[in-house]
Parts: C-alpha cells; structure tokens; sequence
C-alpha cells in the first residue's frame, strides 16, 4: 500500500476522526479545509494530493466533489442528504474519466448489515402478515433525518419486499408504505433497527456503532482503494460483497 496525500474537506468530528486513523496507517494529510480557510480550497491546492475525503454538508457536497472532479482528484465522499443530484455527479465522473466513492455509511459492519437485511428481506417478500419499520438513532448535531444510512435500508427493502413501495418519515399512512423513525440522542454514533412485526411475533435486527472510528477507517480504506482508478465506486466494490 502505497502512502497517499490526502485532503479532507469538512473538519468537524468525522474529518478529525479520518485525519487520525489516515495518519495512523501512514497517510499524509496534507490540509483540512473547512468553512473558516475556504480560500485554500484552491485548484493550486487540490493538484497537490492522490485524493480527497469529503465529509461536509448536503447543500456543500456537490459543488465541493465536483471543484476536486475540475482538478482531476479523485474524491471519497461520505456526506448524505444530496442524493438527487447524484446522478449528475455520476454523469460527469463518468464522461470525464474521473473517480467517484460513494457511501452513505463507511462502518465495515453496516455494510455487512446491509447485506444481511437484503437476504432477510427477500425470505420476508413471501410472508405479508409481517410488517416492516425502520428507527435510526444518532447524536444530536447530525443535520439529516432520517439519516442516508436508514434511507439505503429502505431501499434495500423496498428492492426485496414487493409490497413496499416508498419510505415514510416516522409513520406510514398506506400499506405500501416502510415507516423511517429518527432519534437524536446525546453523542450517539449511530444505532439502525429493521424490525419485523406480526400478530405472534417479532424479529428484529440492530447495528449499533461505538465509536466514528469505524467510519473512519471505512474512509480511509476507500481512499486508498480508489487513488488510482477511474469510475463510480461503493462500499460493495470496496469489500468485495
């Protein structure tokens, strides 16, 4: 493994988070830029580093991938809440030979749970007398609700479970419907419930985060599996699930 450059656009607690476990495998990070030095975001700047971690706000998250896509560097990015312009994202990464990683969260475990809950899913298509919600539980400063990682469970369920066909904001008004529940609670890292309900029982399953650095290193290891190639990039490639 090669050491990497690294830029890390957005310092709040994740960015400082990468920035410590970059440099605990050997990384250089080479500048953190955040809204107080946006005059180092700079295409002098960004020609400098292998690669970007971007890690920022929904309405900040397009215009931040594509200023590194104008300088040629490949970006990692965790932030959610933006997807509706990610098909443009994916457009222009493509035509201009650029790379593109994308989660909407870098926990290893989460993206086992991922898989988990579509292999469920599929068994639970054939049973309708169980209903199915999701609840999301995370710290307090998050900006999102319900958070991208329980909104990509939806989507997995909604993909498996020919019943369901949209996600509803904390409660379902139609049969086809998944309620997503969101709770914000102290400095939670993240906690994600799937839970099946019938009249007899219950099922349920849980990925409960305990620290960021687990996203971190999820981060981290997209950076350096991404450097050096061109495309559209996900934790699936990334694990080889």
């Amino acid at each position: 493994m090669s050491n990497l450059k690294i830029i890390i656009i957005g310092f709040g607690r994740m960015g400082q988070e990468i920035k410590q476990v970059a440099e605990k495998r050997g990384h250089e990070v080479i500048m953190t830029i955040d809204k107080d030095n946006q005059e180092d975001f700079s295409a002098d700047n960004l020609k400098k580093a292998d690669v970007a971690i971007e890690f920022t706000l929904p309405d900040a998250a397009y215009d931040n991938i594509m200023k590194c896509f104008e300088s040629g560097l490949p970006v990692v990015s965790g932030t959610t809440g933006w997807m509706e312009r990610f098909y443009d994202i994916r457009k222009y990464c493509l035509e201009k030979n650029q790379a593109f990683f994308y989660a909407s969260n870098y926990n290893i475990g989460m993206n086992l749970f991922f898989k988990v809950n579509e292999y469920l899913a599929g068994i639970m298509n054939q049973y309708s007398n169980y209903d199915v919600e999701i609840e999301e539980t995370h710290h307090v400063h998050k900006v999102d609700a319900p958070s991208g990682t329980a909104v990509s469970l939806a989507e997995i369920l909604m993909e498996k479970i020919s019943r369901k066909n949209k996600w509803k904001k904390e409660k379902a008004e139609n049969d086809d419907e998944i309620p997503v529940k969101s709770i914000r609670e102290d400095e939670v890292p993240g906690i994600h419930r799937v839970m099946y309900s019938s009249s007899f029982d219950d099922i349920e399953l849980k990925h409960s985060a305990k620290s960021r650095e687990g996203f971190a290193l999820g981060a981290v290891m997209a950076a350096e599996f991404i450097h050096d190639k061109q495309g559209i990039y996900s934790m699936d490639d990334l694990l080889n699930i």
